[in-house]
């Protein structure tokens, strides 16, 4: 029962925080088609490269967790400025060509009305709805951003407990259950490299088995990082989801009850007294899921955007007007 009462506040309370700023259907008199060209463009290269949806969802995240939402990320270094692309953790992003390509499209069609904030938003809902999640409506409205400073750039790592990281989502508006929806939904799709989670495997630890991983996994995972003495040349990657790595879907969060949760932080979630019974509800009740993870990114999709004359509208989204 209280899991429940939880997500039904979350569903209430998301959208007036979401609407009081943006707006469904911004473009419906400026630019018709947008929506439909950003769609298009997923869609063609969602049927080249299926991952393409967890590389959308992690640049979004990326993208709002810094500035908000204003496509910050997405500014190129030159010879004398670096960029949020220049951090540690934003050097693995990718999916920059999907809104290179909707870009100029929308460009052709409605130049300097679309903005690049916008169009991450609407690509990343698209790819999830592709993958097989649940499809929602993104108010739109966004003003791209004047500023992408490396400096500051500052996630959550994979490393932290689910306490310290609630203290990252909390600072951005979040609920607990909104951080565990946004992590159980999102790394359905993800992927992980070695780099990110071998101190906890067998091969780095002195051969003592992390007592939070199963040791099947921990033994397969050895065989792709390698070890302390001889790391896997190139920072492997393996899936976050073991099972339907490119499908959307609940899978993950059964997997992570099951001690087969690769970073160690998506484990603690299941481990955690304040997290647990969340995970153990949406490994039952994909539905639940479903609702709560549209929810979660309509209002990450909110956070701190630039409106009306505020920013630009930017030309081309890898540099500033």
């Amino acid at each position: 029962m209280k899991i429940t009462i939880l997500i039904i506040i979350t569903s209430c309370c998301v959208f007036p925080f979401v609407f009081a700023n943006l707006r469904l259907g911004f473009y419906g008199v400026s630019c018709p088609k947008a929506e439909a060209i950003v769609r298009d463009v997923v869609q063609r290269h969602f049927n080249k490269d299926r991952s393409i949806t967890a590389a959308l969802l992690r640049m979004h995240f990326h993208d709002c967790f810094v500035r908000g939402c204003d496509a910050s990320l997405l500014i190129d270094p030159t010879g004398n400025r670096s960029s949020e692309k220049d951090a540690v953790p934003n050097r693995t992003v990718r999916g920059y060509d999907v809104i290179d390509d909707a870009k100029s499209i929308l460009e052709r069609a409605c130049p300097e009305t679309v903005s690049c904030a916008d169009i991450i938003s609407l690509a990343t809902r698209d790819a999830v709805a592709l993958a097989g999640g649940p499809s929602y409506n993104v108010p739109t409205g966004r003003r791209d951003g004047l500023v992408s400073n490396p400096k500051e750039v500052r996630l959550p790592s994979p490393t932290l407990s689910v306490s310290e990281a609630m203290q990252s989502f909390a600072a951005k508006g979040f609920s607990l259950i909104e951080m565990v929806t946004l992590v159980g939904g999102g790394h359905s799709v993800g992927v992980a490299h070695c780099s990110m989670f071998r101190e906890r495997l067998s091969s780095f630890r002195g051969g003592s088995v992390d007592p939070t991983m199963d040791p099947d996994l921990d033994a397969r995972l050895v065989q792709l990082c390698g070890s302390s003495n001889r790391p896997a040349t190139n920072d492997p990657t393996v899936f976050l989801d073991l099972n339907t790595p490119f499908a959307f879907d609940n899978r993950f969060c059964n997997q992570i009850l099951e001690r087969r949760g690769i970073l160690h932080f998506d484990q603690q979630l299941a481990m955690d007294e304040s997290s647990r019974d969340m995970v153990s509800r949406f490994a039952t009740d994909g539905d639940i899921l479903f609702q709560n993870f549209a929810n979660a990114m309509i209002k990450l999709s909110a956070v701190n955007v630039w409106l009306d004359n505020e920013g630009e509208i930017r030309r081309n989204c890898r540099a500033f007007n």
